[in-house]
């Protein structure tokens, strides 16, 4: 992580806990129409991140109109503001007010996982309100260990890092985090991954996500093959007709063996990326398109951004 002075971590600091305590004093609908009206803001101050998020999109929906590009990426800054608005709630909510605001779609699958005496693996994306899959589980009774990037700002990170173990959950280090990871399946433990990120060349593989290669961690795909972990795609996106986030659990994924680790690993991750990509196509303004997902190209491909 990037060092900090201590004025600066401390002012960094200062600034997201007032955020995050005035909007959790507040009423929840009132904390998520506030922060909404942040990410709106936000749209519009942000101009190196429209322009990533622009850039993304007309990789991802070449066919789409500037008008429905420029629609789709208003729609992700509102939805970090309702994540924010969201999160800002979760110090001090119960887990039966929680249940008000996230209804659960196919537990029965990571419960019949977790019987089975095996790891489970849990893969998400940075779609709808994310930090609500682990915290969700926690608080219904079954909390996980996820990997997690240190946020540079340790102070900040700390106050994160609580909310995120209140019902029980452990964030493990994406950086050292592999043969934790290990013991953690072997064990029969169930590790939650973000894999929809982009990688440095040495640390991913390249697969396709929306027809354009995307270096992606292998890691999900070597952990499920040594650890014959059961793998599970679960998402939390925002549902406008129930009014609540839904907490989907998806059917376990098949995890075929040819004995070639090589093959089976890059076979792997692009059937997962070809999971997340299906719900990003569901709900397109809920994804984080300001991230650039295709900055690591293949060797003698041009830079994309």
């Amino acid at each position: 992580m990037a060092k900090r002075g201590r004025l600066q971590t401390r002012v960094e600091y200062g600034f997201a806990r007032s955020i995050l305590a005035a909007l959790g004093i507040l009423p929840r609908p009132l904390a998520v129409f506030v922060g909404r009206a942040m990410g709106r803001v936000g749209y519009f101050l942000a101009g190196n991140l429209r322009k990533t998020g622009r850039r993304n999109l007309d990789l991802a929906f070449p066919k789409l109109t500037p008008a429905e590009k420029d629609r789709i990426l208003a729609g992700c800054f509102d939805n970090l503001g309702r994540m924010l608005g969201e999160f800002s709630q979760l110090s001090r909510i119960t887990p039966g007010e929680l249940s008000q605001v996230v209804d659960c779609d196919g537990l029965e699958h990571l419960q019949a996982a977790q019987a089975s005496g095996r790891g489970v693996i849990l893969f998400t994306a940075h779609l709808g309100a994310w930090e609500l899959s682990s915290f969700a589980l926690s608080a219904f009774g079954y909390p996980i260990s996820f990997m997690v990037r240190r946020l540079d700002n340790d102070l900040i990170e700390d106050m994160v890092d609580k909310v995120r173990k209140r019902f029980g959950n452990r964030t493990l280090d994406k950086n050292a985090v592999s043969r934790v990871a290990l013991r953690e399946l072997n064990e029969g433990g169930t590790l939650g991954m973000l894999p929809d990120v982009n990688m440095l060349a040495r640390e991913g593989v390249f697969v396709d996500f929306f027809g354009t290669p995307a270096s992606t961690t292998s890691m999900l795909a070597k952990l499920a093959l040594r650890t014959e972990a059961v793998v599970i795609p679960i998402f939390v996106p925002w549902d406008q007709q129930r009014r609540r986030f839904v907490l989907r659990v998806e059917a376990p994924l098949n995890i075929p063996r040819t004995g070639n680790e090589t093959e089976d690993v890059q076979q792997l991750t692009a059937s997962f990326m070809a999971s997340i990509e299906k719900v990003v196509r569901s709900y397109p303004e809920q994804w984080l398109w300001i991230h650039k997902r295709w900055k690591t190209r293949p060797p003698g491909e041009p830079d994309l951004y």
